[in-house]
């Protein structure tokens, strides 16, 4: 297994013998709730043939019909039989951002939500991205291949699991901005305390801007009662579009080494079309709590 995944790989190859178990590891008679896996934009085609150039069908079953029930799963079991058991999984992040308490139903709804909108922007052949967004992008980061450079160098620096995000800031229209959250963290300003945006083993969180609002102890934790609506040089943005860099997503296809060859052709099937419309859906609107923000969740009930 270790030769395995130390050896380069330029083709896909899936290790689903190795890594079989049961769709859901938690008894369905036993969860009672309104939470559902939602259904891709290319669904079928993804669960038949994988993304082809990017990740096998072993792969897509692993890291999303796998993975994704259960998210699901333990989000209905942590919330049945309470007052949160029909909350959209969108509402659940923004409401126990601030709950230390809560952190288990937090990170289940936001990693429900992230795994989501990573899939979600994939397609299963090269897609052109929409000239006006095109446009915005050049405006932005002078060019298409700036924004790449930079999106993959971000997300192949990141040491640990998690997501790099692109957002369209709600405040000055056309600007756009690359950053990223470490496990179950959200990109959205409602749920700012829970962001988690740097990796605190390299970051003082005594930073002016670290995250001093994160993890359930410590001085920089704690309780959102001296917490403002925005954090301390908190932008309002809206994430238009995410790349996964948790290990389980790619290492079964192109080993421990393969980070960068699986970003690289993760850029390749972007769904650029899906990604304007996260883009124009939120042109001319401010992101807040219960906002149109979680339109991407509607069909995760």
């Amino acid at each position: 297994m270790l030769q395995r995944l130390l050896r380069p790989q330029s083709s896909l190859r899936g290790a689903s013998s190795l890594f079989q178990k049961p769709v859901s590891a938690l008894p369905q008679r036993q969860i009672r709730g309104i939470h559902r896996v939602p259904q891709l934009t290319h669904d079928a085609s993804f669960k038949k043939n994988g993304i082809p150039q990017l990740l096998s069908p072993e792969s897509v079953d692993f890291a999303w019909t796998q993975y994704q029930t259960l998210l699901i799963d333990k989000l209905n079991l942590l919330t049945q039989d309470t007052i949160d058991a029909n909350v959209p999984p969108g509402e659940l992040l923004v409401k126990y951002s601030r709950r230390p308490e809560m952190a288990s139903v937090f990170n289940y709804a936001s990693m429900a939500h992230n795994n989501h909108f990573f899939f979600n922007c994939l397609s299963p052949a090269p897609t052109q991205i929409p000239d006006k967004f095109a446009k915005d992008i050049i405006d932005t980061c002078s060019s298409v291949e700036s924004l790449k450079l930079d999106f993959l160098a971000t997300a192949n620096a990141m040491f640990g699991p998690g997501f790099v995000w692109l957002a369209k800031n709600l405040e000055r229209e056309g600007l756009m901005h690359i950053f990223c959250t470490y496990n179950a963290g959200s990109p959205y300003p409602a749920a700012h305390s829970r962001r988690q945006p740097v990796d605190m083993s390299t970051h003082s969180p005594d930073a002016p801007l670290g995250n001093q609002y994160a993890g359930a102890m410590g001085a920089h934790s704690a309780n959102a009662t001296n917490q403002k609506a925005m954090a301390p040089g908190a932008i309002d943005v809206q994430p238009i579009l995410c790349v996964n860099t948790w290990e389980h997503v790619w290492m079964m296809d192109y080993g421990i080494a393969g980070k960068a060859e699986y970003l690289e052709r993760w850029w390749d099937r972007i769904n650029w079309e899906a990604v304007f419309a996260n883009y124009t859906a939120v042109s001319s609107v401010k992101a807040a709590p219960g906002g149109n923000w979680n339109r991407n969740l509607n069909s995760m009930v």
